[in-house]
């Protein structure tokens, strides 16, 4: 399926349309299988929301962001994390998309320098305000996922706001002034207190929980012994390839992020 972003519909819009639509912060749902998922008529929902954003075509068909103050008859509030996993890929990346479009509506309402009310820009995805003429786009909050490893062992660690069994790559965001390298170095020292060299690129994911890009690595252990943060990590150490505790799932990146790395470590023998 191929998606094409906009900020403003072609006209004629398509009858029917992709319609992320949420009610306190959940993604509505229809009554049906995931399976039988298809494109709702667009008039119906649309009449119905309190901000509406329209986001592009998926295969010539219209999407559209929707914030709506109650649940219609024949859908469901769904929590976003639990909706994307069940979505098919496509799918879940608008849903994502459109809960940062809404969220950043939510909280762009009035200007962050002098309170005035703003506005949706004409053409561009931003708010616009009408007295100081700020700007307002959409907010990405960068962030650096790392998963290191020696020789047939990864270091996964786990916070105490994990699933209870869960671990997981190392994770941070990205400070003032400091490139996406410099942040790996930095948390992998505040968090487990090692060092690491041979940073590589894995791959990175938009994660709207609200609003980060996850852009990961994998690092190879230079020193130190692992000493998790007091306040941050609840649990960090080293499994062997063979022996890994419970990971997140596929549908983020760190659910690739450690799997891609376990097929790539055991190929070497």
């Amino acid at each position: 399926m191929i998606f094409v972003p906009a900020v403003q519909p072609v006209v004629p819009t398509t009858p029917s349309a992709w319609c992320f639509a949420f009610v306190e912060g959940k993604l509505l749902m229809p009554e049906v299988e995931p399976g039988d998922l298809a494109p709702a008529p667009w008039p119906v929902l649309e009449a119905l929301a309190d901000a509406s954003h329209y986001l592009g075509r998926l295969d010539a068909v219209d999407c559209w962001a929707l914030l709506l103050s109650s649940v219609p008859p024949g859908w469901r509030p769904t929590p976003l994390r639990a909706a994307m996993m069940r979505l098919p890929e496509p799918l879940m990346v608008l849903a994502g998309r459109a809960a940062q479009v809404l969220e950043w509506d939510r909280a762009h309402r009035y200007c962050g320098v002098c309170g005035t009310p703003t506005a949706l820009h004409e053409s561009d995805r931003a708010r616009v305000c009408p007295a100081c003429a700020h700007v307002a786009y959409p907010r990405l909050s960068p962030a650096m996922m790392v998963l290191v490893w020696r020789e047939r062992e990864l270091l996964l660690a786990r916070s105490a706001r994990f699933v209870p069994g869960v671990y997981s790559a190392l994770a941070g965001f990205v400070e003032a002034g400091e490139s996406l390298e410099d942040c790996v170095h930095r948390e992998v020292d505040e968090e487990v207190g090692v060092r690491v060299a041979d940073l590589r690129y894995f791959g990175s994911q938009s994660w709207p929980f609200p609003h980060s890009l996850m852009v990961a690595y994998t690092a190879q252990w230079v020193s130190g012994e692992v000493t998790p943060h007091p306040t941050e990590i609840e649990d960090a150490r080293w499994f062997p390839l063979d022996a890994l505790p419970a990971i997140p799932p596929r549908f983020s990146i760190a659910g690739h992020l450690i799997r891609d790395t376990v097929q790539a470590l055991a190929s070497k023998g």
